[in-house]
């Protein structure tokens, strides 16, 4: 079965036939389908073909990755100092203005265990610093030797 560049059916033809047809128009002739009966090619420019193809994967993924934003990590430590805070704070305003999202995390060694409250002290300081342009995701949690918080941007439409 031979499909003509234009889409029409031009009917069951040999292959020698079709080469010479589509050798004719200037064109391939590509099999696009060997399994069923008759087998189905087309006449077509292959290079155009495969360039379109490429071009629709790329755009596909360019949408893909507009869709599934990010998740951006910023690491805290109980003890953090005031420079090593808002510089955290800055590139996650940043982030969150191009709307990713951001997870706050502190990961609690030895001792410090024992002061749990300033770790979600930092985290909620964390939290309050960019609530003009975040939501709360979901709230401080405490698992094992990690606490984290994750922050949403705020859409606005």
């Amino acid at each position: 079965m031979v499909i003509g560049p234009n889409g029409e059916k031009m009917g069951i033809k040999s292959l020698e036939d079709a080469k010479v047809v589509a050798q004719f128009a200037g064109l391939d002739l590509v099999l696009l389908n060997n399994t069923s009966t008759p087998a189905v090619g087309k006449i077509m420019d292959y290079s155009k073909f495969k360039y379109e193809k490429q071009k629709k994967q790329r755009e596909a993924m360019k949408k893909q990755r507009e869709s599934n934003k990010n998740l951006k990590e910023y690491s805290f430590s109980p003890d953090i100092d005031i420079h090593d805070f808002n510089t955290r704070v800055k590139n996650a305003y940043d982030y969150l203005v191009k709307g990713h999202k951001i997870k706050g995390s502190i990961r609690f060694r030895g001792r410090q265990m024992d002061h749990v409250d300033r770790g979600a002290d930092v985290l909620n300081r964390f939290a309050d610093k960019l609530s003009d342009v975040s939501t709360i995701e979901s709230k401080v949690r405490l698992e094992g030797r990690n606490m984290d918080i994750i922050l949403a941007p705020i859409n606005k439409k």
